[in-house]
C-alpha cells in the first residue's frame, strides 16, 4: 500500500461520490482511501458504506464526534496503512493520473530520510493553477524557503510520509479550526519536499466551506490562531513576514479570554511593538 488517500468529512455527502468515482478512475490502484467523518449531520455515512459495498477500491471508514478537521486528520493518521498520506477534501478530487504521477515523482526521493515526500499542484482545472500561475522546475525544499525564498502562492497538494506526519500530531484544544499551516511549518524545521509542478488536484472553494470562512474560524479558535501565528513569528523567515505574523497574532489575541500578560508573553516583545499598534488596522478592514 503506497497512498493512503485521507478525507476529512463533514456533511459534504452530495460531494463524495466525484471524489469517489476520481479515485475509481484512477490509472495505478496503489492506495486506500481512510474516510474519518467529523460528526455529519447528513447521510455521509450511509454514502460512503454505499462505495463499500461495490468493492472498487479499498475503502476504511471512521465516524467521531464532531471535534474540527485538525482532529480527524490525526485519527486518519492513525488508521492509515499507507506509506504516504494525501489530504484530500471532500468538495475536491483528483485527476485521473495522480496516484501514479505520485508513485513516479516519489521514487525520486524515496529512501531519502531528509525529505518529508512530494508534493504536486492544486488546479481550478486541469490546466489553471491555484496561487502563483508561473511554471517551475521541480524544486527541492523545506515548505518554509518555498514560501518565502521561492515566492510560491497558494495551496499545494503535499503527499508525507505516513511515519514523518506521526511525529507532527496537532495539538488538541477546545476549538474547531486549527490550519494545517502548524502542521507543515512544523515538518519544515526538519524535512524537505520535493515540489513538481504537475496539477494533480482539482479543488473547489465552495460557499460554507473552511478556506471561504478563514476569518470567522480563527476568530472562533484564537488559540489555534495564535499558536500559529506566534509559532512562525519564530521561525527562519524574513522579517517582513515576522512582523506580518506579529500583526496577525494580535488580530486574533483579542478574541481568546487569556490575560494581556500571557498573550505578551507568547509573542516576541520586540515584534508586538511593532505588530500590536499595526493590528489595529484590523478593526477596520475585519468583518464586525
Amino acid at each position: 500500500m503506497l497512498i493512503t488517500v485521507f478525507t476529512p468529512a463533514y456533511n459534504r455527502a452530495s460531494l463524495l461520490k466525484r471524489l469517489y468515482d476520481s479515485l475509481c478512475r484512477q490509472e495505478v490502484q496503489n492506495f486506500e482511501w481512510v474516510v474519518v467523518d467529523d460528526g455529519s449531520s447528513d447521510n455521509t455515512e450511509a454514502v460512503v458504506k454505499s462505495f463499500m459495498d461495490e468493492n472498487i477500491i479499498n475503502i476504511t471508514y471512521h465516524k467521531q464526534m464532531n471535534a474540527g478537521k485538525h482532529i480527524a486528520i490525526n485519527k486518519g493518521v492513525e488508521i492509515a496503512n499507507g506509506e504516504l498520506f494525501f489530504i484530500v477534501d471532500s468538495d475536491d478530487y483528483l485527476t485521473d493520473d495522480a496516484t501514479k504521477i505520485i508513485a513516479q515523482k516519489y521514487k525520486e526521493v524515496e529512501g531519502d530520510e531528509g525529505y518529508a515526500g512530494i508534493s504536486g499542484r492544486k488546479g481550478y482545472s486541469e490546466t489553471e493553477f491555484i496561487g502563483s500561475q508561473e511554471e517551475f522546475n521541480d524544486i527541492h525544499a523545506n515548505a518554509l524557503d518555498f514560501r518565502y525564498t521561492h515566492g510560491m502562492k497558494g495551496d499545494m497538494a503535499e503527499v508525507i510520509r505516513t511515519e514523518v506526519i506521526r511525529k507532527f500530531p496537532f495539538p488538541v484544544k477546545n476549538e474547531k479550526f486549527c490550519t494545517e499551516g502548524v502542521l507543515w511549518f512544523r515538518v519544515a524545521l526538519e524535512y524537505k519536499f520535493l515540489w513538481f509542478n504537475k496539477i494533480i488536484y482539482i479543488a473547489e472553494y465552495l460557499e460554507g466551506g473552511l478556506s471561504n470562512n478563514i476569518f470567522k474560524m480563527r476568530k472562533n479558535s484564537p488559540e489555534y490562531a495564535t499558536l500559529f501565528y506566534s509559532e512562525l513569528s519564530r521561525m527562519p523567515v524574513p522579517v517582513i513576514q515576522k512582523v506580518k505574523a506579529s500583526m496577525n497574532y494580535w488580530r486574533f489575541a483579542k478574541f481568546s479570554p487569556k490575560t494581556f500578560s500571557e498573550k505578551w508573553n507568547n509573542m516576541n516583545p520586540l515584534l508586538s511593538l511593532i505588530g500590536l499598534p499595526l493590528s489595529l488596522i484590523f478593526l477596520i478592514k475585519d468583518p464586525k
